[in-house]
């Protein structure tokens, strides 16, 4: 299993390296974005399967060594490392299409177990567009569209209409967006459902004069197959 390590402290690169290759790992090591990029692009496609990058890095951070790899359709899976512990730091993370994340210092048994996961279940396929009528979403690009016009929504609008619409024509409960999109273990009002629905109507429906959101009575919400 060959590993990219892109980590600008040269001794904690050095020191996974030596953690990782008695359990198996080749792995290449680089310290800063721009020729963490370079290696990962450059290398023949396929040839390592996991990247370990940092988020702070010299010349490109890890986030836009991670956009950029996305964006040219490099999959191969990223584990992202990082001192920071902040939600939207992770939540970044993962928005730009990485797989997972570890915070500094971390246990060289998870960053083990982590990889292997990753490695088990490989490059993922660029993933598919989702429509609705004339609704598309697209979960690489973080794209909203409807009838080819793009629709500005928050990250917390897209994960919420990315679940109705991987759950399109059926309906959902409130229960289940909030485990899905906030947290199993969320306890603010659950009415911040119906508020987000609001948003998302006022987006993507009242100004096209058409219903992609129904309300199902007792039951939750749905996104009609159709489109509306």
């Amino acid at each position: 299993m060959r590993v990219l390590v892109v980590e600008d402290e040269v001794s904690l690169a050095e020191t996974i390296r030596d953690g990782l290759t008695p359990e198996g790992f080749t792995v290449d090591l680089t310290h800063d974005g721009a020729e963490g990029l370079w290696q990962a692009t450059e290398t023949p496609y396929g040839a390592y399967d996991a990247l370990i990058l940092d988020i702070m890095l010299p010349r490109l951070s890890g986030y836009e060594v991670c956009r950029q790899l996305r964006d040219r359709d490099v999959w191969t899976p990223v584990l992202m490392l990082t001192a920071k512990d902040g939600e939207y730091d992770q939540a970044d993370a993962l928005d730009l299409g990485a797989d997972d994340y570890l915070i500094k210092p971390f246990s060289f048994v998870v960053l083990i177990a982590r990889l292997r996961a990753l490695v088990r279940r490989g490059a993922p396929e660029r993933p598919a567009v989702l429509r609705a009528g004339d609704l598309s979403l697209d979960p690489a690009e973080r794209r909203v569209c409807r009838d080819d016009t793009p629709i500005a929504v928050t990250p917390r609008e897209f994960a919420m209409l990315e679940f109705l619409m991987r759950h399109r024509g059926k309906a959902v409960t409130k229960s289940a967006i909030i485990e899905n999109v906030w947290d199993a273990h969320f306890n603010g009002d659950p009415n911040i459902v119906e508020v987000y629905i609001g948003y998302l109507r006022k987006k993507i429906d009242h100004p096209f004069g058409r219903a992609a959101i129904e309300t199902v009575r007792g039951a939750g919400y749905r996104i009609n197959a159709g489109g509306g």
